[in-house]
């Protein structure tokens, strides 16, 4: 099988503790492919980095989990500023160079993953938009919005940039705080009515601590979180996104039937990543059986 296509951002988180700074590899897109690579899905991610130091520790960690790398080069590798609260939620500072060239999906590509800052800043997204509409019939789509208001703070523009996304979509996830900004007036219920509307055939919304909501065209469930302590949340969401997207690789054409086993899937992977420190997504033996 050709490796699922990720299109997106990978950039250097630089993460400030109370006990100091520290750097891990990091962007949305970039996390969800070595989620993928590391459960044994074949991953091709489709990037922007520097030929620098901070591009070749991300060159060398999703070369070490088997990820496929296809990088334009900038100038300089992008980071994110995190700093993490008591809790362990980070908020982030961007300093971002998003272009790509070209983007091939070949046919028999199995899906395209696209996502957060390098689905809707110019003039990266515009690349990014162009290959999921050229790609061939039979590969399905997936977008995990992940909103950077920092980098993108107005929502209606992040809302219009997302819309062509959104309706070539089959599977959409997104984080409670990602829907609480992009549609201020809806409930958890109406945001997975809107995207299975817009054309998703399954939509799932995380809710922190509190699990995750999933949804198809004819029932919708919630599913509570496992219990873990908490090291922080960096990647989490990621991992979520990478266990998602491996159920419905593995179900086939009958990816929406089961809801309950999707879900499970996907949170058991957040559930490692958020017990140790950075975005490191679990292998699968690291999973329950």
């Amino acid at each position: 099988m050709n490796p699922v296509v990720v299109i997106g951002e990978a950039l250097v988180d630089v993460v400030d503790r109370p006990d100091g700074r520290v750097e891990h590899p990091g962007g949305s897109p970039m996390n969800a492919a070595v989620g993928l690579a590391r459960l044994g899905v074949a991953a091709r991610l489709v990037c922007a980095l520097g030929h620098d130091e901070r591009g070749a520790v991300i060159r060398a960690h999703v070369g070490a989990s088997g990820v496929e790398l296809d990088a334009t080069t900038i100038d300089r590798t992008s980071t994110a500023v995190a700093t993490i609260d008591g809790d362990g939620a980070a908020t982030y500072v961007f300093d971002l160079d998003w272009r790509l060239d070209p983007v091939s999906v070949p046919a028999g590509t199995p899906m395209v993953h696209v996502g957060s800052i390098g689905a809707v800043l110019e003039p990266g997204a515009a690349s990014v938009l162009d290959a999921v509409r050229r790609r061939a019939p039979g590969t399905l789509v997936s977008i995990d919005p992940n909103v950077r208001p920092s980098i993108t703070p107005d929502a209606a523009a992040v809302r219009s940039a997302l819309a062509p996304l959104l309706a070539e979509a089959d599977v959409v996830k997104l984080s409670d705080e990602d829907a609480a900004w992009l549609w201020p007036d809806r409930d958890v219920d109406a945001v997975l009515d809107g995207l299975l509307d817009s054309g998703a055939t399954v939509a799932a919304v995380t809710l922190g601590g509190n699990g995750c909501a999933l949804a198809n065209a004819s029932r919708r469930i919630v599913v509570p979180a496992p219990r873990v302590e908490v090291v922080d949340a960096i990647g989490a969401g990621d991992s979520f996104t990478a266990g998602l997207l491996d159920g419905v690789l593995a179900a086939g054409s009958t990816f929406s039937d089961d809801l309950e086993a999707l879900a499970a899937h996907a949170l058991a992977c957040a559930r490692v990543t958020v017990s140790r420190p950075g975005a490191d997504p679990p292998r699968r033996d690291e999973l329950p059986a």
